[in-house]
């Protein structure tokens, strides 16, 4: 991989490292949302990823390209859950020690989860400075670190979404992500753009967490001292130079949605589709059911990136 720019080979690089390791997800279509749309609808379900989102993607690839004596000195992250998750499972599938830092107020299921698979997590209060703690911890076990978004290796593999998108709709007219860190939309762009610069990607925000709509309008990624959205994955507080590039270049628009209409999308999809996505994977389902995506054509893809959703806040909302 060049040093300054990331490919559409090294997605499928990516492809065939991580093949034997993680699902091909599949895609769906809805005849509920076409009616009430007036688009085609195709869901990527990467709820049905391994660990229950689209995270080991971009974590084991980045994992593979780890020398052996940096993996002998344990990996290091930092997550709001589903990274962490992917960081500790890939870790395991190679006895990698593996130490993950989470806010203190992430959801229990996903600490639980992260545990389960073998990771070390240490809780932090401030998810303002989780990265700083995070290096913190990093440096003191003299260990490496895997980030969850603002990586080539990252971005690449989470690009394989990409990929078996377009494989299974490569006429579609739109493609909607959710924004977090901004990993998962700039290997996604990548790899649509490039195969098809006709395609529309368009990331979605909570109106909490407008971490890449500020990053934008600044021309430079700017730590966002609040953040306050129901969808924790989208939940980061700053995005990466990486992503930003990736969002200037290849996404045509960044949009917001409030978490009501968030909420909404979550129980939109449960009842009609009888897909249990968590808030952040429902995010791109809400800005076109909100009207929010102007001209979206009539094939529109719609990523639902995870499904680790804590029943207890989905039963508040039912």
């Amino acid at each position: 991989m060049a040093i300054d720019r990331i490919e559409l080979k090294d997605l499928r690089e990516a492809q065939e490292i991580i093949r034997p390791f993680v699902h091909r997800t599949p895609m769906f279509t809805s005849r509920y949302l076409q009616t009430r749309t007036g688009c085609e609808i195709f869901l990527k379900a990467e709820l049905f990823q391994k660990t229950g989102s689209f995270k080991p993607r971009g974590a084991l690839n980045r994992l593979k390209h780890f020398s052996p004596a940096e993996k002998a000195h344990g990996i290091v992250s930092c997550s709001a859950g589903n990274h962490a998750q992917a960081v500790a499972f890939v870790c395991g599938l190679e006895k990698i020690a593996c130490t993950v830092v989470m806010p203190s107020k992430a959801q229990q299921n996903k600490i639980d989860a992260t545990r389960a698979y073998g990771a070390t997590v240490i809780l932090h209060d401030d998810i303002r400075t989780i990265f700083d703690r995070t290096e913190e911890v990093r440096s003191e076990r003299n260990a490496v670190l895997l980030h969850p978004f603002n990586d080539p290796y990252v971005i690449a593999g989470q690009g394989t979404v990409g990929l078996e998108i377009f494989e299974d709709a490569p006429d579609l007219d739109t493609v909607v992500v959710g924004i977090g860190g901004g990993g998962l939309i700039s290997g996604i762009g990548l790899a649509l753009k490039k195969l098809n610069p006709k395609i529309r990607v368009i990331g979605v925000e909570p109106e909490g967490a407008q971490t890449m709509t500020l990053a934008l309008k600044e021309k430079r990624p700017v730590r966002v001292e609040r953040i306050e959205t129901v969808a924790d994955g989208l939940a980061a507080p700053i995005v990466g130079e990486w992503n930003l590039r990736c969002v200037q270049e290849y996404v045509d628009d960044v949009i917001l949605v409030s978490d009501q209409e968030i909420i909404d999308a979550v129980k939109l999809l449960l009842e009609r589709t009888k897909l249990l996505v968590e808030p952040g994977a429902a995010a791109a389902t809400a800005a076109l059911l909100a009207g929010k995506i102007s001209n979206p054509g009539r094939k529109v893809g719609l990523v639902l990136s995870g499904g680790n959703l804590d029943l207890a806040r989905l039963k508040s909302w039912l």
